[in-house]
């Protein structure tokens, strides 16, 4: 099929749920794709914060062969041992004991909010405003965001929304049937809007004086893209049950949520599954992407990388009065615009640049954690030609 044959299937027989880029993607590594016209691009967004190791990273292209070639599916009636592995090593890296794996990042969300219940023995959970947690009923009604839960009404009870940043706010909120407080440290479909510090500790302090479970939803946040491997890391906060999935398989989906051995004990046979959750496949290749983070130091690269991209990002701030901020953790940086972004996002994919836009006027910028300095400085010369043309 050549480019347009693909889009016209798509059109013809693909749910319009997405507002689609018109380039097919054939091929990629490392931080380059290629469309079916052999375009080249340089990927500033890495597959919305997935492709944290790169596309199609040697390492993890090989686990996913081996165990292929093995067994790729056995279900949960069943034990494997890349799910062990995983298991074993997302405990040593966190302050978690036990995980829950499932297929996405919605559904991480869903057995965070259905394990905070069923522990607590209450219902109510408070989220924050501009937040996002997922796709499903029940997480598009945790979200904060009423464009994405209205149109879906009537709605699941038992979740309240309070302004981000506002500890007052969420002092406010709290009843006798809060179970939970659910916040992303950084909103990445909200406008790249990070969480204040004392916020951050005063939330973990409301929630050990009330009895109230402290969720993280690190889906887009995690496994390096803030700089380190949670993104919770930063606020010195130690919550109860976290969130993964995006960047956890290096492409292959995967979900998982972890939570503390204590909240762990909501859970019993029977409460919760998922038919491929956990399947050997998508855990060797999580097992490969963080060997890959460990053994390339991508950690300290994406640190790094990030203050290096946010000081380029600031030379255009200075140099254009329309782009208002500059603000993010580690390699998720957004750059805040006074006018809409989608034309800056098209502009930019004519130049063989793909970047993203979120919450109308935010350039958001999530390129894999090996993105070098010459790649950072590829992409801040195109973004002013864009910017000086607008």
């Amino acid at each position: 099929m050549n480019s347009q044959e693909v889009m016209d299937s798509y059109d013809k027989h693909v749910l319009h749920t997405y507002g689609r880029q018109p380039i097919v993607v054939d091929h990629g590594h490392g931080v380059k794709v290629y469309d079916l016209d052999g375009n080249e691009y340089l990927d500033f967004f890495a597959g919305i914060a997935v492709n944290n190791v790169g596309q199609t990273n040697d390492k993890v292209v090989e686990a996913i062969k081996e165990q292929a070639e093995k067994v790729i599916h056995c279900s949960n009636i069943y034990y494997n041992e890349p799910c062990a592995k995983l298991a074993n090593t997302l405990a040593e890296v966190s302050d978690f004991s036990k995980v829950f794996f499932s297929n996405s990042g919605a559904e991480a969300n869903e057995a965070a909010i259905k394990l905070a219940r069923k522990y607590t023995g209450k219902g109510e959970i408070i989220t924050a405003l501009k937040s996002f947690h997922g796709r499903t009923m029940l997480t598009v009604t945790a979200t904060g965001q009423e464009q994405f839960s209205k149109p879906f009404k009537p709605l699941p009870p038992g979740f309240k929304h309070v302004p981000y940043n506002d500890i007052k706010a969420m002092e406010d909120a709290i009843s006798d049937d809060t179970c939970a407080i659910m916040l992303e440290v950084l909103q990445g479909e909200g406008g790249i809007n990070v969480a204040d510090k004392k916020y951050m500790k005063d939330v973990e302090k409301l929630c050990h004086d009330n009895n109230i479970l402290l969720i993280i939803d690190e889906v887009q946040t995690g496994i390096g893209r803030c700089g380190t491997l949670f993104a919770y890391e930063n606020f010195d906060i130690k919550p109860d049950i976290i969130s993964l999935a995006k960047g956890l398989g290096g492409g292959v989906p995967i979900g998982a949520t972890l939570a503390t051995e204590e909240v762990s004990k909501g859970f019993v046979p029977g409460d919760h599954g998922s038919t491929f959750g956990g399947n050997p496949l998508a855990a060797a290749a999580a097992n490969a992407t963080l060997s890959v983070i460990k053994e390339e130091n991508l950690l300290d690269n994406c640190k790094e990388m990030g203050e290096y991209l946010k000081e380029q990002l600031n030379t255009l701030k200075d140099k254009y009065d329309f782009v208002s901020d500059v603000r993010g953790l580690g390699l998720l940086v957004g750059v805040e615009l006074t006018m809409e972004g989608g034309d800056v996002v098209d502009k930019m994919r004519e130049k063989g640049v793909l970047i993203n836009c979120t919450a109308g006027n935010v350039l958001r910028l999530a390129p894999a954690l090996i993105i070098e300095k010459e790649d950072i400085d590829t992409m801040v010369e195109k973004l002013d030609q864009v910017f000086a043309e607008l």
